[in-house]
């Protein structure tokens, strides 16, 4: 897709990071949007300021594990607009630091809920709408670098990332065999100016945190704070679209990282202790 003028873009978790990254990437490109977030009052702010320098947007307070939201959405958002040219399945969360065997079935069942199955159920209620209206479109899923590598930190947040990208590469090929008119992305930032450590402000059962869960945070907020812009990624995801490229990695310099993995599988030898670099 060259010319996303007038093009209509969706985007879950468009609230605040990396999801408002794109959408402002999307509004500067002339893009019409559909914002949907479980936020409702940050959602309609961020909306307004996008109105007030011209761009068309209605929002929608959507929890992507429910199904059913996910697929109201889409049927408004063809409803409103008569197209989705872009779909973001963004929206994620991360819990708090453990060891795997120590998580509840509720903290599995609430990061995987938004992290993998809000990716499943977009997929499943755009992808054949938008394939049936044979207009250029593309689909950007955001995964992790935490989906390509692993060591010991956020178990769950890593398994559901790394489903992120399986399924990416999966519906990937299926849409080159069947020659699609839509086009897919995967994207795997690493550390981004986010709000992400602090997901679980709307988890109505999270977990009392104890000290060593405030350390772990601190550690990770770090990360994030100084990581890259969100409308940086927005930036590099408008070019993959561009592009149609599959893999959207934020930072070149964890490539060692990954590649280091990527051996170990290769050689039949022990999964490696990753620790992403700074920033």
């Amino acid at each position: 897709m060259d010319d996303l003028n007038a093009r209509v873009a969706v985007v879950t978790g468009a609230a605040s990071g990396i999801g408002r990254g794109m959408a402002e990437s999307f509004a500067a490109e002339g893009m019409q949007l559909m914002l949907a977030d479980i936020e409702a009052q940050r959602l309609e702010k961020f909306a307004d300021e996008l109105r007030g320098s011209g761009t068309r947007v209605e929002t929608q307070v959507v929890d992507v594990s429910k199904s059913e939201e996910v697929e109201a959405l889409a049927e408004r958002a063809f409803a409103m607009f008569g197209a989705v040219n872009v779909l973001c399945n963004n929206a994620g969360v991360i819990e708090n630091n453990a060891p795997a065997w120590d998580y509840s079935l509720e903290d599995w069942d609430w990061v995987l809920g938004i992290n993998l199955m809000g990716v499943v159920h977009g997929q499943r209620s755009f992808m054949p709408r938008m394939l049936a209206q044979e207009q250029p479109g593309h689909v950007v899923n955001t995964a992790s670098v935490g989906g390509l590598v692993a060591g010991t930190a956020t178990p769950i947040y890593t398994v559901s990332k790394h489903a992120v990208v399986a399924l990416s590469e999966c519906t990937y090929n299926a849409l080159i065999q069947r020659q699609a008119s839509i086009g897919l992305s995967v994207l795997c930032p690493g550390w981004v100016r986010t709000e992400i450590v602090d997901s679980d402000r709307n988890r109505s059962d999270a977990p009392a945190l104890s000290e060593a869960n405030e350390r772990s945070r601190n550690k990770f907020r770090a990360g994030v704070d100084g990581g890259m812009a969100p409308r940086a990624v927005g930036d590099l995801v408008v070019e993959a679209i561009r592009e149609a490229r599959f893999y959207i990695l934020t930072h070149p310099h964890w490539n060692g990282a990954i590649e280091e993995r990527f051996a170990a599988i290769s050689n039949g030898t022990s999964p490696p202790m990753t620790r992403l670099p700074a920033s």
